[in-house]
């Protein structure tokens, strides 16, 4: 059996949309696919869940998911093209209140819970290293890299380096990375015209 669905399964599958040469692994677990827009060229690894609320998830074009991510809850969450999330990174566009003053848990009916739910954005070019966790309501912005094991409760600005928990900036990213983008696709268009 093969490691991925076929173009055909993830069509029966029901998403909002499916791009070219997507990659979903038979291992990963999708709830709400009628929620889940995917891109081109996005490869979801083992083990990965989706779990898209109202808000939905929109996941670009040449993007990763890898192992063991989760990207999870009522508030819409956009991958924006190219953007890479590493192994063992969450998600949370919902979140508990855990101030005590409410239950907790989906188990707990609404009227008993007080759940924040906010969008999260991810923006192109962004990387979130293994580990980390983004908290509803964040945005990062266009090239904005965040390092393993941290916790991001606040945006962070373009090109910015952010670690530790909670995530501060420490470095600015060289943007090197907007000219191999450029040459990438025009390369791909070239090679795409060819008979």
């Amino acid at each position: 059996m093969a490691l991925f669905y076929s173009p055909a399964e993830l069509a029966q599958m029901g998403f909002l949309s499916v791009g070219n040469a997507v990659r979903l692994s038979r291992k990963a677990s999708v709830h709400g696919a009628s929620r889940i827009a995917l891109g081109d060229h996005v490869r979801i690894d083992d083990f990965c869940v989706l779990s898209a609320g109202a808000g939905g998830i929109a996941i670009g074009n040449h993007i990763h998911v890898a192992v063991f991510s989760s990207i999870i809850g009522a508030g819409r969450v956009q991958l924006d093209d190219f953007s890479n999330i590493s192994s063992r990174v969450s998600i949370y566009s919902s979140s508990d209140d855990y101030s005590g003053e409410a239950m907790t848990n989906p188990t707990v009916p609404t009227e008993w819970t007080r759940v924040d739910s906010a969008p999260v954005h991810v923006g192109r070019h962004a990387i979130i290293g293994a580990g980390s966790v983004l908290l509803p309501g964040v945005h990062l912005g266009e090239g904005a890299a965040v390092g393993a094991l941290s916790l991001v409760k606040s945006d962070c600005e373009a090109f910015g380096i952010y670690a530790g928990s909670p995530a501060r900036r420490v470095g600015t990213r060289k943007k090197t990375l907007l000219d191999l983008e450029r040459q990438f696709l025009a390369q791909r268009a070239h090679a795409d015209a060819q008979p």
